[in-house]
């Protein structure tokens, strides 16, 4: 089958089903990270490590970052 036969079909699901294969999917492509992405994120963690080890820029405290996040959302 094609991608595009595979997405018809995948259309023709009842709802709960068609959410069943989008979640199944998607933890399947969460377990197997792209190597090329997580280098990039380990280059990126590193880097503000430093900024942050050199007083170059200032952490975020975790419980003020949370409530930053809740304010921004709403909750």
């Amino acid at each position: 089958m094609t991608l595009d036969q595979i997405v018809a079909e995948a259309r023709q699901l009842p709802r709960d089903q068609a959410a069943q294969l989008l979640d199944q999917l998607l933890t399947d492509a969460a377990r197997t990270p792209d190597p090329e992405v997580e280098g990039a994120w380990k280059i990126e963690t590193r880097r503000r490590i430093a900024e942050i080890e050199s007083g170059a820029e200032a952490g975020v405290a975790g419980d003020d970052a949370m409530a930053q996040l809740r304010r921004v959302v709403g909750r």
